[in-house]
């Protein structure tokens, strides 16, 4: 079933219908990447992308509430995703491929047959993987989020950092990514916050990359609003670099 039909007014809902994506990134990179920039907005309970010839390029996110999603669609629409700008519209309630995705799409015929009837109806879309997939909890503002203990640099009863943090400068420190996490990826998400000049990984060292910003406030600004976002999950750690 198309997802766009010229003219068509589809209602606000809780899943985003996504296309003009890169059909260039491998499923399982794309469904990461649009997790880790659209779970800013709420929590995501699927991203769904398909292999099929006839769903190259799109993609659904489905959130917990409408809310999430309306706020998702007027802050990415256009979004440079993979060098492609993404189209995003509210997804048709009764779309096949979400039905199909999750078990309970009737085909149209038996569908027309049986919609007033009470006959087979699409499930709630939260499902057991849900608990396995690291989603964000609603997005409040990341800005004073507490990493896990295990990630702050320091231990114990008091507060004692062990080397004096880093004055702010243009340069963050970004710790605890996930491992397959790559530099595509948080330009993408660094990206939504003006002044980005560059995102360099650390080959040697997995989970933790340097970003660069034109002055420190606007690293400031990123900083506030990043911090302890969750990347799949890990909940990023972000400070200022040391000079």
């Amino acid at each position: 079933m198309a997802e766009i039909t010229q003219g068509e007014e589809i209602p606000r809902n809780m899943t985003l219908y996504i296309n003009n994506l890169n059909e260039k990134i491998k499923i399982d990179q794309l469904k990461k990447s649009l997790h880790a920039v659209f779970s800013q907005f709420g929590k995501i309970l699927d991203v769904l992308a398909f292999k099929t010839l006839k769903h190259k390029g799109q993609a659904w996110v489905i959130f917990e509430d409408v809310n999430s999603a309306t706020n998702a669609l007027r802050r990415m629409q256009g979004f440079p995703f993979y060098d492609k700008e993404m189209r995003i519209q509210y997804a048709k309630t009764k779309s096949d491929i979400i039905s199909k995705a999750d078990g309970t799409f009737v085909p149209r015929e038996k569908r027309k047959r049986h919609e007033e009837k009470g006959g087979k109806k699409r499930k709630e879309q939260l499902d057991p993987n849900q608990a396995a997939a690291g989603l964000n909890p609603a997005y409040a503002g990341a800005y004073g989020a507490t990493p896990p203990l295990s990630q702050i640099p320091y231990l114990g009863a008091r507060p004692i950092v062990p080397e004096a943090p880093a004055p702010p400068n243009n340069i963050l420190f970004v710790q605890n990514l996930p491992h397959d996490a790559t530099t595509m990826m948080l330009q993408m998400l660094f990206n939504q916050y003006p002044g980005l000049k560059d995102v360099r990984m650390v080959e040697t060292k997995p989970g933790i990359a340097f970003v660069e910003y034109e002055n420190e406030m606007q690293s400031t600004v990123a900083m506030q609003a990043l911090q302890g976002f969750k990347i799949q999950q890990n909940q990023m750690l972000i400070t200022y670099a040391k000079k």
